[in-house]
């Protein structure tokens, strides 16, 4: 199994860094589709991860693939339900209990920030999640100065158990694969765009269209103030050993739904430098570009080489290879549409077209264009597997060493973190703080022992605090 596990690591590795490998690697990242194969239901690996888990590792024993994520679903619906976010509907309660996990966005006028906010937002990022967005999003929680509730403490109590808990849990899930299956991870760790920020959990789509008419300067200034703290939750989550690639699922910043202005000028102009700065720190990231970014190709094709991993949903797989095939590996292109609708002689002559065109040169994984949902036929699955298998051999193929290389990520700066400084006017919480040190040290009065112990555990646990109100905006 270790073998086993290293030859798949080696060649999704490979083409992760655009080299050539013995095979094209193949990475479906399956989510709901594992309930369904298992005979289990979406409320099932929803609000049960346990179960989630173990869906996955029969499917990494069951279909020979190279990489797969321990829990694709994602969203611990009993988690959501534990801190009473308003804006899910869970398998089972809400919803049908086969139907996946709903995101359920608040009319444009009870957008869970206000558009007069935007000073607060700026001026405080952290503060505004924790005192004003969170009590709005989830139910028991109350605002600074209301009464408190039994509900409202249980929410985070519960909350933050069940939120260590979870991610506790993919350690071992992670190891069971390992030696169990022979398999891989995929990705590591958790990042989104700034502007998509203000338009998924904050102000939605059409109060965010709003503001960039009537407020621009504040769009702009708030996705500046967002940037650092992006940058650290994405950097404390990616994959230490800097091989599998930081998780960015790209969602409202593209043309038709923003202008090439907006684009250029906001979205962009805040990504850019956070996705250099993972670079900077040997960090790939995964552009999951959902929809069709076919428009800003061009923008992308500035990144550093290797920097990024390009995956196609609705857009084309060749403009992206002609576009930056030389600098970056590309992945997806198999429509899900076509996994669930189509017949497996389809799947097998569009893997054929992708391994031609696309992967004809390396740097290529195989997966369907989305993440993969109950939908998908079972023999369409086994269909683009076996065509991957049987289509995708390089004959001058081989695998790179797992270790930083001239074909490997750069060498890590000399500081582990970035230089942070705040906006102009912004009130200086550092990313990775709740309540800064130095405030902490003028409530103790004289410390009789080691300072410098002391201040490293309040830091270490006041970042937990931080790390959740992080994780419900971008996780769940």
């Amino acid at each position: 199994m270790e073998s086993l596990y290293q030859t798949r690591l080696r060649r999704y590795v490979t083409a992760l860094r655009n080299g050539k490998p013995d095979r094209v690697p193949i990475r479906p990242l399956l989510a709901e589709f594992t309930a369904k194969y298992c005979g289990m239901t979406c409320q099932d690996v929803s609000l049960d991860y346990e179960k989630a888990f173990e869906a996955v590792r029969r499917c990494a024993v069951d279909f020979d693939v190279d990489a797969l994520v321990a829990n694709m679903v994602y969203v611990w619906t009993g988690l959501t339900q534990a801190i009473g976010l308003k804006y899910y509907g869970i398998p089972g309660i809400d919803i049908p209990a086969d139907t996946g996990f709903q995101y359920r966005e608040p009319p444009e006028r009870e957008a869970f920030m206000r558009a007069d906010e935007y000073d607060a937002l700026i001026e405080d990022p952290t503060g505004y999640l924790l005192n004003v967005w969170l009590p709005r999003v989830a139910g028991p929680v109350v605002a600074p100065g209301e009464p408190a509730t039994m509900d409202a403490y249980l929410s985070f109590l519960k909350g933050g158990m069940a939120m260590s808990r979870y991610f506790g849990a993919f350690g071992p899930a992670g190891d069971r694969l390992r030696t169990e299956c022979g398999m891989p991870g995929a990705l590591a760790g958790i990042f989104k765009a700034p502007m998509d920020i203000l338009a998924d959990k904050l102000r939605g789509y059409l109060g965010l269209v709003e503001d960039l008419f009537e407020r621009r300067d504040k769009v702009v200034a708030a996705c500046e103030a967002l940037m650092p703290h992006l940058f650290w939750v994405g950097h404390h989550t990616a994959d230490p050993a800097r091989l599998l690639p930081i998780g960015f699922w790209m969602h409202r910043g593209c043309v038709p739904f923003v202008s090439f202005d907006v684009f250029e000028n906001i979205y962009w102009a805040t990504l850019k430098p956070i996705i250099e700065e993972f670079w900077a720190h040997g960090h790939q990231t995964l552009f999951y570009a959902e929809g069709n970014w076919d428009h800003h190709l061009e923008a992308f094709a500035q990144l550093p080489e290797r920097s990024i991993v390009y995956h196609v949903d609705q857009g084309d797989p060749i403009k992206a290879h002609e576009a930056f095939g030389d600098k970056f590996c590309i992945s997806g292109g198999l429509s899900n549409v076509l996994l669930a609708h189509g017949q497996p002689e389809q799947v097998r002559a569009r893997v054929a077209e992708l391994i031609a065109t696309v992967a004809q040169d390396g740097g290529y994984v195989l997966d369907a264009s989305a993440i993969i949902q109950n939908d998908a036929k079972e023999e369409n699955i086994r269909a683009m597997i076996e065509a991957g298998r049987e289509l995708g051999v390089y004959s001058d193929g081989c695998l790179d060493p797992l270790s930083a290389s001239s074909d490997g990520p750069p060498p890590l700066p000399s500081s582990p973190d970035p230089r942070v400084e705040p906006p102009e006017g912004a009130l200086y919480r550092p990313p990775g703080t709740m309540i800064p040190w130095a405030e902490k040290r003028q409530q103790i009065g004289p410390i009789p022992g080691d300072e410098a112990v002391c201040r490293r555990v309040w830091e270490d646990v006041d970042a937990l605090a931080y790390m959740y109100v992080y994780q419900v905006l971008l996780s769940f």
